[in-house]
């Protein structure tokens, strides 16, 4: 911000020092110390050489003052700093205008001609004689002029391989969100042929195994494996809405998330599927941020989807423990009573919730205990406006 403001500072100042150096450059010139001499008072030559000098600073905004003072500057005094300037400054014009402004420094180049030879002296010597005249000429209005319109030129070849670039990189951010979204649509729709229809089988038949359940226990397993997989359902039907376009995912982000209130009834579903899970508060309950929330669900949820995965009906422990500025989740399993049979996965799980809770500030642990059990702990800071109040 700092360096910006300096910039600018410097943008808006050297228009002006510029004008300074035409200001003193015309003066010294005019007195004779790098230019011809001109018999004239102190009071016209500062007049002359403030009027360059301010047509000089205002020549980024208006170059015709430049023009005229210029042009008035060398026929009566052999001012010549105005007149490089200007020719810098013409190489900016149109055709148009560029062949207007040559005509006119011929003409005023001829015209200073005149009046040295009137004037006589060392300014006819300096000025009036060919070679000068056509040296001078070449010095104060070929040169400049040529080395403008390089310099233009230069500027629009750098401007037109910048516009170039930038619209590469547009085009190459288009091509690379094409593919995303096409990928993300591939992905959508495998996701519904493959994952979408092994559920609602599982759907079906739990619901048949509902109706024609021996026992009323049986029944109300069946019962809860539809739910979980009806469940199952809607939330894939949520991801893949996510996947196939932006405006679902934002749908998807205001849709209803999981907080605390809702984790007896995940527990509970724990204990309906045969595993012991026992939950414990500790210390003051309180109304708690809502990402803070979640990310306890997420932790609470994976853990046991873990258990459930590798320990079976292991006896299963969740302990929520309300710290002054954040809240410690843990989740413990003993070890399997049975063996079982372990469920498919990515092994991912563990490293998203670490994720999720680094990204909060907390601290997340996974590790195997000495009795051959398993322990998820879980440290969630709240957010820092919650903290003060």
């Amino acid at each position: 911000m700092k360096r910006d403001k300096l910039v600018g500072l410097a943008r808006s100042a050297t228009p002006w020092a510029v004008g300074a150096g035409v200001f003193l450059l015309s003066w010294a010139g005019i007195e004779g110390f790098i230019g011809v001499p001109v018999e004239t008072g102190s009071a016209i030559v500062v007049t002359v050489a403030g009027l360059a000098g301010v047509a000089a600073a205002m020549a980024p905004r208006r170059v015709w003052p430049l023009f005229a003072v210029a042009a008035v500057g060398w026929i009566w005094f052999a001012m010549w700093p105005a007149a490089l300037l200007a020719s810098y400054h013409a190489a900016s014009l149109t055709r148009r205008g560029l062949a207007a402004y040559v005509a006119g420094a011929v003409a005023a180049m001829g015209a200073g001609v005149g009046v040295a030879l009137g004037v006589g002296g060392s300014r006819a010597l300096n000025t009036a004689t060919p070679g000068n005249a056509v040296t001078f000429a070449l010095l104060l209005v070929g040169l400049p002029l040529a080395v403008g319109l390089w310099l233009g030129a230069r500027r629009a070849a750098l401007a037109a391989l910048r516009d170039r670039a930038e619209r590469l990189e547009r085009e190459q951010e288009a091509r690379t969100e094409r593919s995303r979204a096409e990928e993300r649509a591939r992905i959508a729709r495998e996701m519904h042929d493959v994952v979408a229809h092994k559920i609602s089988l599982l759907v079906l038949h739990a619901g048949a195994l509902e109706v024609a359940a021996p026992d009323p226990a049986t029944a109300d397993k069946a019962a809860l494996l539809g739910s979980i997989g009806r469940e199952a359902l809607t939330n894939l039907r949520e991801v893949l809405g996510v996947l196939r376009s932006p405006y679902h995912a934002a749908v998807a982000e205001l849709a209803p998330q999981p907080v605390l209130g809702d984790l007896d009834r995940l527990l509970g579903q724990s204990r309906t599927a045969g595993t012991a899970v026992t939950r414990h508060d500790e210390g003051e309950a309180r109304e708690l941020p809502p990402l803070v929330q979640r990310t306890a669900y997420r932790v609470v949820q994976e853990a046991l989807t873990n258990v459930h995965k590798h320990a079976g009906n292991a006896d299963t422990r969740v302990t929520l423990r309300y710290l002054p500025r954040s809240l410690e989740v843990s989740v413990a399993n003993d070890p399997a009573r049975r063996p079982s049979q372990p469920l498919p996965g990515s092994g991912a799980g563990l490293v998203g919730l670490r994720e999720r809770v680094e990204l909060l500030g907390g601290e997340f642990e996974a590790s195997a205990r000495g009795d051959g059990g398993f322990l998820v702990r879980a440290v969630i800071p709240l957010a820092p406006a919650e903290v003060a109040a």
